[in-house]
């Protein structure tokens, strides 16, 4: 089996298919993260981290399916290392202070730790294309939020044209309308 397929079990093994998200399950929305991911051309690593980026819950969803402190080397097993540390920034990162101001200090916030990161090349860009797909995806599919969400990703957006790929750039401003 692949890893893509070794992570698709061990998310049904730690119930993602049982968690209440956005369009479905937690399951559905990880594995559309992932399908659109590759469908923009991202990278197998970066496909895997989709795949399993709310593994330790996020700032924006709380549910964890793994113990950051004690499982990070059990997920980096299946992903590999690369993917692993992609979904730990992502799952840790402190929304509020490191969107507001990643166009101008790069740095990521951890709310596990109170540390902070600054992030270049590859892993910023990674960082930005994750969670823009994420978003575009719970905007899709959870109506309700909507009417939040979408001014905030069309203000949002705009500010990491220059951090973001140019195809996940391209279909940010398709589905806002940018």
């Amino acid at each position: 089996m692949s890893a893509f397929q070794d992570m698709g079990s061990l998310l049904l093994v730690r119930g993602a298919d049982e968690l209440e998200h956005a369009g479905g399950s937690l399951y559905v929305h990880l594995h559309r993260v992932a399908k659109r991911l590759t469908t923009l051309g991202a990278s197998d690593t970066l496909v895997l981290a989709g795949l399993a980026h709310a593994a330790y819950g996020t700032d924006g969803f709380p549910t964890h399916l793994f113990d950051w402190q004690q499982e990070r080397p059990v997920l980096g097993a299946v992903i590999g290392p690369e993917a692993e540390l992609i979904v730990y920034r992502y799952g840790s990162c402190e929304r509020e202070t490191t969107w507001r101001d990643l166009a101008e200090h790069r740095t990521v916030t951890d709310r596990f730790t109170g540390t902070s990161e600054e992030l270049s090349g590859a892993d910023l860009r990674d960082f930005i294309d994750l969670t823009i797909v994420n978003e575009l995806d719970v905007l899709e599919h959870a109506p309700a939020l909507a009417p939040k969400l979408r001014p905030f990703l069309q203000d949002q957006i705009p500010r990491w044209q220059s951090l973001a790929s140019p195809a996940v750039l391209t279909e940010a401003n398709r589905v806002l309308q940018l």
